[in-house]
């Protein structure tokens, strides 16, 4: 059996489906990303499972327990929000510490759990600091601590890097999927960012419009998406006719090739983006993005007639 179980889960906000008989078995252990645009209902089905939105249908059950019928205190859920919503007049130690209080845990073992989980973040030199006095990423480390020093059985991420810039962001994607393997916790992350989805996930579970698309391991949803959406959202795309077929093709699968084969075409625009060259080639089939690795050799240049394959 599934360490969490949704089963058609189900929210109506009046005749709004936010979200649309969704069904998911999560393994012990496993991080999964619930990844879509704004409004796709994946926000609505963390709150369902963290119990702060009622569902309307469907079930949910953890360990083979109604999940539903439990107050959300009781679930035994650890939740790192977007605010990180860590308490300003507490201090790193204090704010780790205010869920085992909440539990009755004694101070001796308090105090070993919240040294054990600043260590584990990397703050222990920042017990006594307050968050005013901390950068983001540090006050992201907190708010995870805090999730994860009551030994959750889930934990629950609602989009906890969006506050962050790319280079931060990036690091602390590393350092997020490195204490989730350290400490095995079973995890579900909200995120419409499609590489930190990739990153981070053992499998994706793409929505769109309240529905599935897809769930799978993040390179397999990448190289065969289940649908267009899936194509179009996981990265760049090409859709082209081809025989009569509608095919997808990524970007950086496209190549050019000398004259006498593949596509015609003619280069409108070529962007210059550290690591590679981003193209827009149009051709009798559209326009066409091509994406070259920088290898230090040459490359076309705007306005150069070209022959693309893939």
């Amino acid at each position: 059996m599934s360490f969490l179980v949704l089963d058609k889960l189900t929210k109506r906000f009046g005749d709004h489906v936010a979200v649309d008989a969704l069904s998911l078995a999560v393994e012990q252990g496993e991080f999964v990303s619930l990844l879509g645009p704004s409004g796709c209902g994946k926000t609505t089905t963390l709150q369902m499972i963290a119990g702060f939105v009622e569902a309307t249908s469907g079930s949910a059950t953890l360990e083979g327990r109604d999940l539903l019928s439990m107050r959300p205190a009781q679930r035994g859920l650890g939740i790192v929000f977007q605010s990180y919503a860590l308490f300003p007049h507490m201090t790193v130690t204090q704010n780790v510490a205010f869920g085992l209080e909440m539990r009755g845990v004694s101070r001796a073992e308090r105090e070993s759990r919240v040294a054990e989980a600043l260590a584990l973040v990397g703050l222990a030199k920042l017990a006594d600091r307050y968050p005013r006095r901390m950068s983001g990423g540090q006050q992201q480390r907190v708010a995870l601590a805090r999730a994860l020093v009551i030994r959750p059985r889930i934990l629950l991420l609602d989009e906890p890097l969006s506050n962050l810039d790319a280079k931060l962001r990036e690091e602390m994607q590393i350092e997020l999927r490195q204490i989730q393997r350290t400490v095995g916790t079973t995890t579900l992350l909200v995120t419409h960012d499609q590489a930190e989805a990739m990153a981070l996930s053992d499998r994706v579970v793409v929505m769109n419009a309240g529905k599935v698309e897809q769930v799978a391991r993040p390179d397999e949803a990448y190289e065969r998406p289940a649908t267009p959406f899936v194509a179009a959202f996981l990265g760049k795309t090409n859709r082209l006719m081809v025989d009569g077929a509608e095919v997808t093709v990524r970007p950086e699968r496209i190549r050019f090739c000398n004259e006498g084969s593949g596509m015609p075409g003619r280069v409108a625009a070529r962007i210059f983006q550290g690591n590679h060259w981003l193209y827009h080639v149009d051709t009798g089939s559209g326009r066409v993005i091509v994406i070259r690795q920088n290898a230090g050799d040459a490359v076309p240049a705007e306005g150069d007639n070209v022959r693309i394959a893939w």
